[in-house]
């Protein structure tokens, strides 16, 4: 299973806006610029975080963006959302594909379960965690 670039860099554009001014937010340029996104790529990245609810414009068309919710209330979760259409480890688990195995497969419970645990700690990680997580280890390495 392996995340997509939007994913990760939905990730890396929220935590930058997220330790911005909750007041005035931080300019899309400025996040490009920060987390080395080409301007053009963290255009469709802002957008699908946007359309997710997960972002908004900070007042009107000259302001930067800021978290419709708390860093402790967006998951990793909720951004992956932005992008794909949930999780599965395996085929077999998806809903819209149709297994011949299904009752007799005895390793479908195991990527299930597998799924279900990634699905749990991205659900239970948020980027209030993110946020802390890299707090103490910048006073490790500092």
């Amino acid at each position: 299973m392996k995340f997509s670039t939007k994913t990760r860099y939905g990730v890396r554009a929220i935590l930058e806006i997220a330790q911005s001014d909750p007041e005035i937010g931080i300019y899309q340029k400025d996040i490009s610029a920060n987390q080395n996104i080409s301007y053009k790529y963290l255009d469709h990245i802002i957008n699908s975080l946007k359309v997710a609810g997960l972002v908004s414009k900070a007042g009107g068309r000259r302001s930067g963006y800021i978290l419709t919710r708390k860093p402790e209330d967006i998951t990793v979760y909720d951004i992956h959302n932005a992008f794909e259409p949930g999780i599965c480890v395996v085929d077999c688990l998806s809903h819209n594909y149709t297994c011949k195995r299904k009752g007799i497969c005895a390793s479908r419970g195991f990527w299930g379960e597998l799924n279900n645990q990634i699905i749990a700690y991205l659900k239970s990680t948020t980027i209030a965690d993110l946020i802390n997580n890299q707090a103490k280890l910048d006073d490790v390495v500092g």
